[in-house]
């Protein structure tokens, strides 16, 4: 009887360890295969914050800019009353809509000096209008949460509505007129003022390769002396003039330009009108404005005004001193094949470029970065539909070639076609530039890595002091919180060693990697003895709009992207900044350019500018222009987020806000997948976004809304008008453009002698 118990109870367990093991491979079937219902996790803490909804007021409540009441983040949201409107908004509805004024007599305008006029027309007499902007900010407006106006002295207590700001470029008047065809309906009152004193421009017959050229002619007498195009590999050609060797020309080309490489022009090159004399030569550098773009983009009204506005604003308003490019990918070489016949290239451009801005492109290849950059270790990091010469991870060789084919310019800015400004490019572009050049280089990487945020680190001074404190002692953080308790040494992972400020070239471990060291810039002095000398009035090698952070232990996926280094070795010292858009010297690019050609070294376009400038001891300035935010974070929590990483910095650690926590960087108005960013700026040109805004809302109150939220704001206030800003990424603005003219039967005169 014992027996047959003891059977049972066997049976059993093995029925029972039987049934085990087959739910446990039924449940792991069900997981690989996605099968298995699982609780989404809690969304992140800022999703959870309410919305800032006065960045939609309209002109009709401006306030000079010390009344202005922000409602965020340093004052408390204002309530709505009880019947949903604010407090003296009844008052304000009555009050007469302000006038606007002109760019030229704003005062704190940054303006080029001794210039002669640039004209649309060859003839002299065709100006660009002057932008209009309003003085003061729309009731509530909130304030910027990271970056600083009074910093790089940009700015603030103005603002510029939609024809202030594009009505000089074709905003608000027909095509028949040569506008945009666009923005001639809806809330508009006062746009008119834009073409007071100027009349409006007839864009269409405009082309913008002319309109530089002319500039820089009447004003070539400031500039450096153009030197020869770069040396053309394709062997002897009879017509072409005796010059010096290329070894010689590309040994200077790899700094700034020389005299050396600014020899006479070739024959039939030479500017004729230019108004240099003979014996003079002015001292002034050039720089390319460089946008990026590919043969299938669709130019939309809005692309067409924004690269109208960066021609008139930089080249046309410095005289010369800028020059804005198109550099364009083709995408289908095969199908293309533009390096084969000068034709077939000037055709291909013709088909896809609207015809104002065809004489400014430079076209190039993936394949052709492959040619010109052969040899090269692919790491594949993307998979192998992204390879290290394609657009995606090499787009900084496209960028490098075309510095190399244009050593007429010393500095070049990287643009892009989704970013916009709000304010005007000039003032912009040289306060950055003037901001870089004043920085001393004692503590700056440690300064780039930071996002400042003025209403939690106070004024600059005190930010820097910070900065320099944390840096050179420490912080506590996630790399270095169990360092000196008993057993941390046993831990699997284990903390970084301490941070060390930079000062000087930081190389590679392995002195192989190094390449072409002899001319990098190195300190006259220890780090402690010097008094924040060294670097103020130097020119930045790379100026970036983002900070420049240390991507070793993020979670940053693109991290380990870089090539031609010795593997067996620790990676090399790195530094990344998101988003492309950046101003960069002739020397880094050469430098980035023969590293890549000889060397074989290159990282992802996002890493590669920093790293180089890192390694080779370059000057690298993060410039901490105005971010906007679109929630309402609470500002300490903000800044303890985005600078969570090492030592307070934005980098360094796996708590960095670069890699798995980028989720937080949505609601910034300058981030590569910010949301808040192309809400913001088609409502502001007067579009619907989630059905809220547009035409309706800025025209006419609707009383039944209630309470606070975006959606729930009762409009009436008139169009939006927003202070500078950069805003990024903005893509396919689809404005509603009037119907083109209907063929019209032509009518032939009678003849009378018939």
């Amino acid at each position: 009887m014992n027996r047959y118990v003891l059977y049972g109870a066997m049976g059993i367990i093995v029925l029972l360890v039987v049934s085990l093991v087959r739910a446990s491979q039924v449940e792991n079937w069900k997981v690989a295969n996605g099968k298995v219902k699982t609780t989404a996790p809690p969304p992140p803490a800022w999703e959870n914050f309410p919305f800032l909804e006065r960045y939609y007021g309209g002109i009709r409540t401006l306030r000079p800019f010390n009344e202005s009441e922000p409602s965020y983040p340093n004052r408390p949201i204002e309530q709505p009353q009880s019947n949903g409107k604010f407090a003296r908004e009844e008052e304000e509805a009555e009050i007469k809509l302000a006038s606007s004024l002109s760019w030229e007599n704003y005062p704190a305008a940054n303006k080029e000096e001794h210039i002669h006029e640039c004209f649309i027309d060859a003839a002299g007499k065709v100006r660009v209008p002057p932008l209009r902007y309003y003085d003061g900010r729309t009731h509530g407006f909130p304030e910027h949460v990271s970056g600083s106006y009074e910093v790089l002295k940009l700015p603030e207590e103005i603002c510029f509505e939609r024809y202030g700001r594009y009505g000089p470029y074709g905003l608000g008047y027909s095509n028949s007129l040569g506008g945009l065809g666009t923005g001639e309906h809806g809330e508009n009152e006062g746009f008119d003022s834009v073409w007071d004193k100027t009349p409006r421009v007839d864009y269409r017959q405009v082309n913008w390769a002319d309109v530089q050229r002319r500039c820089y002619r009447t004003n070539a007498g400031r500039y450096k002396s153009l030197p020869s195009k770069a040396p053309s590999p394709h062997g002897f050609y009879i017509g072409e003039p005796s010059s010096a060797s290329i070894l010689a020309r590309s040994a200077s080309g790899t700094n700034n330009v020389t005299e050396e490489n600014t020899s006479k022009p070739h024959a039939g090159t030479a500017f004729a009108g230019s108004s240099k004399g003979a014996g003079s030569e002015g001292t002034t550098s050039r720089t390319a404005v460089v946008v990026r773009c590919w043969d299938e983009f669709l130019f939309r009204e809005d692309d067409i005004a924004h690269i109208r506005a960066m021609i008139a604003e930089l080249s046309m308003a410095s005289g010369g001193r800028y020059d804005i490019h198109l550099l364009v990918q083709v995408k289908e070489d095969g199908k293309y094949p533009i390096w084969a016949d000068g034709e077939a290239y000037e055709k291909h451009i013709n088909e896809t470029i609207p015809r104002e801005f065809q004489g400014l492109v430079t076209l190039w290849t993936e394949t052709q970065m492959l040619a010109l950059y052969q040899g090269m270790y692919d790491l594949w990091t993307r998979g192998p539909d992204l390879p290290v010469h394609g657009v995606y991870r090499g787009l900084s060789m496209a960028m490098q070639h075309f510095a190399y084919l244009h050593p007429e310019y010393d500095y070049f800015w990287q643009w892009e076609m989704d970013v916009r400004y709000t304010g005007h490019y000039y003032d912009l572009v040289t306060k950055l530039e003037e901001w870089a050049k004043a920085q001393p280089r004692k503590g700056l990487w440690e300064r780039n890595s930071r996002f400042y945020f003025p209403s939690v680190h106070g004024t600059w001074e005190d930010f820097s002091t910070m900065t320099r404190f944390q840096s050179e002692m420490g912080t506590v953080g996630a790399h270095n919180v169990w360092q000196g308790m008993a057993g941390a040494d046993k831990s699997p992972q284990t903390p970084p060693p301490a941070s060390k400020t930079v000062w000087g070239p930081v190389r590679p471990s392995e002195e192989q990697d190094w390449f072409e060291t002899e001319q990098d810039p190195l300190p006259p002095t220890a780090y402690e003895s010097d008094k924040n000398q060294w670097g103020v009035g130097e020119e930045a090698d790379y100026i970036s709009l983002n900070p420049i952070f240390d991507p070793e232990g993020t979670t940053w996926g693109l991290k380990e992207d870089i090539t031609g280094y010795n593997r067996t070795q620790p990676l090399p010292p790195r530094r990344a900044a998101i988003i492309t858009t950046s101003r960069m010297s002739r020397r880094l690019l050469m430098q980035m350019h023969r590293m890549t050609a000889f060397k074989k070294q290159f990282a992802f376009p996002e890493m590669w500018p920093a790293t180089v400038a890192l390694q080779h001891g370059y000057k690298a300035v993060f410039a901490p222009h105005p971010m906007y935010v679109d929630r309402k974070w609470p500002v300490a929590y903000m800044a303890q987020t985005y600078n969570g990483g090492r030592d307070g910095s934005s980098g360094g650690s796996r708590t960095s806000v670069f890699g798995d926590k980028e989720h937080n960087l949505k609601g910034l108005s300058w981030f590569y997948n910010s949301g808040f960013a192309p809400n913001l700026y088609r409502r502001w040109l007067g579009l619907k976004v989630n059905n809220d805004g547009g035409e309706e809302f800025e025209k006419t109150v609707d009383e039944s809304k209630e309470g606070p939220g975006v959606g729930n704001m009762r409009g009436g206030e008139g169009r939006m008008c927003i202070p500078p800003m950069l805003l990024h990424p903005v893509k396919d603005v689809e404005l509603p453009v009037e119907a083109p003219p209907e063929d019209e039967d032509i009518v032939e005169n009678s003849d009378p002698a018939a």
